[in-house]
């Protein structure tokens, strides 16, 4: 395929006027020139458009009336084939706190439906299944927020690395509150093998340090389910703006958090470390109503996804919505597409693969018009 006459979205985070060559699933070419096509080659012109790397969702839950727990290959692939609708091309969602046997049933059949997609006969207007975000069942009971408190339980290594196991090396992210008994030991005897995540926790500065220094690099949906930062009492956000080589995750959604903390939050932490993330549940793309996350019923109206409490259950807003958002917010468009494509891909270690337009990586494009930001075509090449 030949990508033509659009403004690309460069590593340096740039638009340039640049001819994208791809041969099978990766990108091998790109050029201020005009190329000469082959007598196979497919042309797509961009003109009037941006080109940007497909987008990367890295915590989020269900969409289309599936939940990634639902752990059947029908749910996973109904959530693959919504997500690439909405610009998505490469998804690690998130599980929930449930019963350990449950979780390796999902992580199991995960596993499986990820293989399936290398088939050849494989669909390509699917995102890919690149990895699992273990989001429970290792946090506080306060912080719980839509989470089953009757199965949290104690991090251990034994528990991860059977985990890991059943998904054959596709859990790439554990979220964890770093108070609870064994949460830094297990950070500390684990960093090797999984990268770890500071979430739905009651954490005081001190001991959030104590996380990042055993080997956590990650905050999950920063503000949501931790205690505030203040003046006095930092907390994990301090923590995290201290620890220069940690991302944090936003709900850029518009409902879990205000405008000025959006803009504020990417001055604090920059450009480079914010991640934009969806977290959203099955009832995103559907009607209001009644719906499930984890096995605890939820009430959708308009944007806001809440248990009988009150309490906000996810988000009903796919990811590319919540880019939007960010820049309705005033954040730069290139500070935007960055939080969504090569951040969360660096977060959870696939940008070799994934998350730029560069020579070598995966061709996986979503076109945008210049004058609206509105999605003229999702691209993601394969190998047949």
């Amino acid at each position: 395929m030949i990508l033509k006459n659009g403004l690309v979205f460069t590593e340096e985070g740039q638009f340039s006027p640049l001819t994208i060559t791809t041969d099978g699933d990766r990108i091998t070419k790109l050029s201020e020139d005009t190329v000469q096509p082959s007598d196979t080659s497919e042309i797509f012109d961009a003109s009037g458009c941006y080109i940007v790397p497909g987008l990367t969702d890295i915590h989020f839950h269900g969409c289309a009336g599936h939940d990634f727990c639902d752990g059947t290959e029908e749910a996973f692939d109904a959530i693959a084939a919504y997500e690439f609708t909405q610009g998505v091309t490469t998804i690690c969602p998130a599980t929930m706190t449930l019963s350990a046997d449950i979780l390796s049933d999902i992580l199991k059949s995960a596993a499986a439906y990820a293989k399936s997609q290398q088939k050849a006969d494989a669909p390509a207007d699917r995102a890919a299944l690149v990895g699992i975000h273990m989001e429970g069942p290792f946090i506080n009971v306060n912080k719980k927020g839509a989470q089953n408190a009757s199965y949290i339980q104690l991090p251990t290594a034994e528990a991860i690395r059977r985990w890991q196991k059943d998904a054959e090396g596709l859990v790439r992210l554990i979220s964890l509150a770093p108070e609870v008994e064994g949460a830094v030991d297990c950070i500390k005897e684990c960093s090797k093998e999984f990268r770890f995540s500071i979430a739905h926790t009651e954490s005081d500065y001190d001991t959030a340090m104590k996380a990042f220094a055993a080997g956590a690099d990650h905050v999950t949906h920063l503000y949501n389910a931790m205690p505030p930062f203040t003046h006095r009492a930092p907390g994990v956000i301090g923590a995290a703006s201290d620890t220069l080589n940690s991302f944090v995750e936003l709900i850029c959604d518009g409902v879990h958090i205000a405008p000025s903390v959006v803009r504020a939050t990417f001055r604090l932490f920059g450009a480079d470390r914010v991640i934009l993330i969806s977290d959203s549940m099955e009832a995103t793309g559907k009607p209001d109503g009644t719906y499930s996350l984890g096995g605890l019923e939820v009430h959708v109206n308009g944007s806001h996804a809440t248990l009988s409490d009150g309490t906000l259950a996810g988000s009903v807003t796919p990811l590319y919505r919540c880019v939007l958002t960010a820049i309705s917010m005033g954040i730069p468009l290139e500070s935007a597409i960055k939080a969504a494509t090569i951040n969360p891909c660096r977060s959870i270690g696939i940008d070799h693969d994934y998350g730029s337009i560069r020579v070598g990586k995966k061709a996986h494009f979503l076109i945008l018009n210049k004058n609206d930001l509105s999605i003229k075509a999702v691209i993601k090449c394969s190998k047949s």
